[in-house]
């Protein structure tokens, strides 16, 4: 077995959109970034990462690739997915929890949650996905930024 753990956080902007478990939610900010900045998946592409030993996102999609530029984020969890798969393990669980001020989540969270499941391969039972605020504190609680923590679990063949 191999744990890893994962963080991303990306300021808010107006004219982007807002991506999160690979949904696009109503809002008028989303993360700035090279990439959609779905922080959701950045996160647990970082944590698969931290678990296969293999660095961090930067070291395998450094904003200073130009090629890179607009890439989006299930791309990226697509290509550490098949790391792992290439390494004989295999998911077997995967926690995140998503920080933002603005907008509510809760309403966006079933599908979100199914959504990310399937992106994941992993049957809904083995995600857990939660949703809060800091409750104004913080630059996410003055709406200048969302965060995202993810832990996963692999086993290996």
């Amino acid at each position: 077995m191999r744990i890893g753990q994962g963080f991303d956080v990306h300021a808010l902007v107006e004219g982007r959109p807002l991506i999160l478990a690979g949904i696009e939610i109503p809002h008028v900010c989303g993360p700035l970034g090279h990439s959609d900045g779905d922080v959701v998946l950045h996160a647990i592409s970082d944590a698969l990462l931290g678990a296969l030993a293999e660095g961090d996102l930067g070291r395998h999609f450094p904003s200073s690739d130009a090629s890179l530029k607009g890439i989006k984020s299930a791309v990226i969890l697509e290509k550490v997915l098949g790391m792992m798969r290439s390494r004989g393990c295999s998911l077997a669980s995967v926690d995140c929890t998503v920080v933002l001020e603005a907008p509510r989540l809760s309403p966006h969270q079933s599908a979100m949650h199914m959504h990310l499941a399937g992106l994941l391969g992993i049957r809904e039972d083995r995600l857990g996905l939660k949703v809060t605020s800091t409750d104004g504190l913080g630059l996410v609680g003055r709406g200048e930024g969302i965060a995202c923590m993810a832990v996963v679990l692999l086993d290996e063949a």
